[in-house]
């Protein structure tokens, strides 16, 4: 008998642990696939806006930097900027 109790006071001890660490909503939040679906999708979404932004942002940064040192005249830069330009004329043409 005194198994069976230690084993009860083990089950109930791991669900209250269950209960606290929120498995139970858990639960309910996986078994809803419409809910699970909009939030993901959403989640999604957001990520990938996060994505452009800042890719915007750290392209225009680099474009500022790069026009920055362009305009110093610093050696090896408008010579690579000056071919640059040759191949996209060229290739527009």
């Amino acid at each position: 008998m005194g198994i069976l109790f230690l084993m009860r006071d083990r089950v109930d001890e791991y669900a209250r642990k269950q209960e606290r660490a929120g498995f139970t909503e858990y639960m309910m939040y996986v078994q809803d696939t419409r809910r699970l679906i909009r939030i993901n999708f959403l989640a999604g979404m957001m990520r990938g806006l996060g994505f452009a932004v800042g890719f915007s942002l750290l392209g225009a940064v680099v474009i500022v930097l790069v026009r920055q040192l362009a305009l110093d005249n610093l050696p090896g830069i408008g010579t690579f900027f000056a071919e640059v330009v040759k191949m996209v004329q060229s290739n527009l043409h």
